[in-house]
């Protein structure tokens, strides 16, 4: 078993940054892929950016490849979002999720699940 848990996430202007944090528990975290997702109201989940296991890789949602940068810390077990020049239509729930092996950009590859953090962005 893997625990996630976020942080990091409120309410900020557009044009604003927020940094997420997700803190991992359980098991060896260097053997994990790591990813953030996304869910606004009425939306359906999506992807935002993923991250190997290693930080050498990284794979991002277009909208936000220029803008948001994801990294990992092995030694603290804890993987980053840095979102910056954030929008509106960035407001969500962000979701941090881990896979054991190699990275994916799909949801259903991640077997563990963080209980999500707020962004809200106002205009």
């Amino acid at each position: 078993q893997v625990q996630l848990v976020e942080s990091g996430g409120g309410l900020v202007q557009a044009g604003g940054s927020l940094r997420l944090s997700c803190a991992a528990s359980g098991r060896t975290f260097g053997d994990y892929a790591m990813a953030w997702f996304r869910q606004a109201p009425g939306k359906e989940r999506e992807f935002v950016a993923a991250i190997n296991w290693s930080g050498r890789s990284t794979n991002y949602k277009d909208s936000v490849k220029a803008r948001f940068t994801i990294s990992r810390d092995n030694a603290k077990n804890t993987v980053y979002l840095q979102m910056n020049s954030l929008k509106p239509e960035d407001t969500a729930v962000y979701y941090c999720a881990a896979r054991y092996g190699g990275m994916v950009v799909g949801g259903p590859g991640y077997g563990y699940w963080g209980q999500g953090t707020q962004v809200t962005v106002s205009s």
